[in-house]
């Protein structure tokens, strides 16, 4: 730790007072009289500890405690102030400065003082560091899978969590979009700060907008308090607005404005509020078919669509399922405080056969239901609920999963396609076997699967 201290007072006298001062007893010292320079300092540099005077001209000390708090709620403040503005400081110190030294000071206060404050910042900067490393551990943890499609997804996490860029994540429902943008959220340096999550699909229109704006008091009937919003709460963090095709015309206007002027106001309210925060949206929609439809702003679709990362459905990723079965296995058993060690083989040919129409969410929802009923310590095929062991009802989720659009050839290839997934996934991914499953040759199932651009 550099133990670098920003000092700002007016007073160039006291300025070099205690610049020498605690140079002498090693801290590295930035001493500036201009308090605007001293925050933009704080936005390129790494600083343990501020002292700010409490009265200088353009910023008071209060206003630089307040900006420090707000955007580095890790560093802590001491104020300066002249014995007779001691009121001042205890006020400011309500608001959260670590301490105040008045002026004239005593070295040996100064001094202790400067040392507890440097003690706390040391303590933050280890829960900093130890945070970090969770939020990195819980990231990685939260996208299962070992399959092409999904590694492909986690690079693009990883280039764009150190961002700002908006995200919009795409997929079909159950496909696990939320966890890719916690994911972003806790790869990013934001993780420290809150991640909000709002679906725009469950609160009518005028709900909806109180929650993201907030409101002021009386705004309209059972307004008796003002309420902070989700763009509030989501300040230096992450806001995740999930089923965003959702949103009604006048929501979108607005929402556009804020990430275009990076300001709202709440709904009855006045006041100017700034918005920082990282947007990442989510929908299972195609939201260019929504604009072509006059359904959504292009413009607001441009703003969204930054970087965008598709989530493919899991029928799509059948090599995943052992990996995520045992995944929510472990996690449910834990949480019922049972002993299963596993699936039988027929279960998990049963759970890498079928087609999950409801995706990721789905598969969870069979495994916690498995947990909780199984009297045994290996799942078997029995306990799995009836769709996943009938095999007539298997191959009809599989057609009622294909889209009532395209030629009947079409269609077939897709059927086909995922008849072979099946027969894949069946035979544990060996090529002779799922050809055998299938009536073909082994030359033919290759040729069909680079035809279908099958991972296998």
């Amino acid at each position: 730790m550099s133990k670098h201290i920003l000092i700002l007072d007016d007073e160039k006298n006291y300025l070099l007072i205690l610049q020498a001062l605690l140079e002498e007893e090693g801290y590295k010292i930035t001493a500036l009289s201009d308090p605007q320079l001293g925050l933009a300092f704080l936005e390129e540099s790494e600083v343990d500890v501020v002292i700010t005077d409490m009265k200088m001209p353009g910023l008071s000390g209060s206003q630089v405690l307040e900006h420090v708090r707000r955007n580095f709620p890790y560093i802590p403040v001491l104020i300066m102030t002249a014995f007779g503005s001691i009121d001042h400081a205890v006020e400011a110190m309500k608001c959260g400065a670590f301490d105040y030294i008045s002026k004239p000071f005593a070295n040996d206060e100064l001094l202790l003082s400067v040392a507890k404050a440097m003690q706390m910042a040391q303590a933050e900067q280890q829960n900093r560091i130890l945070r970090r490393s969770l939020a990195e551990r819980y990231a990685k943890n939260l996208i299962v899978g070992q399959s092409k499609a999904i590694q492909d997804v986690l690079r693009l996490v990883e280039r764009v969590a150190p961002t700002r860029s908006t995200v919009l994540i795409t997929g079909e429902s159950g496909t696990g979009k939320e966890m890719v943008a916690r994911a972003i959220h806790y790869s990013s340096d934001r993780r420290d700060n809150a991640f909000i999550s709002v679906n725009c699909m469950s609160l009518n229109p005028g709900v909806l907008e109180s929650e993201l704006f907030g409101h002021e008091k009386g705004s309209f009937t059972g307004a008796v308090a003002r309420k902070s919003g989700r763009f509030e709460l989501a300040s230096n963090g992450t806001l995740f607005l999930d089923e965003i095709g959702e949103l009604s015309p006048e929501l979108q206007v607005k929402l556009l404005r804020v990430l275009q002027e990076k300001k709202f106001e709440r709904v009855g309210g006045s006041e100017t509020i700034s918005a920082d925060f990282r947007l990442v949206a989510a929908t299972n929609k195609d939201l260019r078919r929504l604009v072509e439809e006059n359904r959504m702003r292009e413009d607001l679709f441009y703003r969204l669509n930054v970087v965008n990362i598709e989530i493919p459905p899991l029928r799509d990723r059948l090599d995943d399922v052992t990996l995520l079965a045992g995944h929510f296995l472990l996690r449910y058993s834990e949480e019922n405080r049972k002993q299963i060690k596993g699936f039988s083989a027929e279960a998990m040919q049963a759970l890498s056969g079928y087609d999950w129409p409801g995706n990721v969410r789905q598969l969870e929802n069979v495994v916690e239901r498995c947990v909780v009923l199984s009297q045994g310590q290996v799942i078997e095929i029995d306990d799995l609920p009836p769709e996943l062991r009938d095999e007539d009802r298997q191959l009809k989720s599989a057609v009622d999963l294909l889209p009532l659009q395209g030629n009947l050839s079409e269609t077939l290839e897709k059927i086909e396609a995922a008849l072979i997934r099946r027969a894949l996934a069946k035979s544990d991914f060996v090529k002779v076997k799922a050809a055998d499953l299938l009536g073909l040759s082994k030359s033919l199932l290759q040729y069909k699967l680079k035809k279908y651009n099958i991972e296998s």
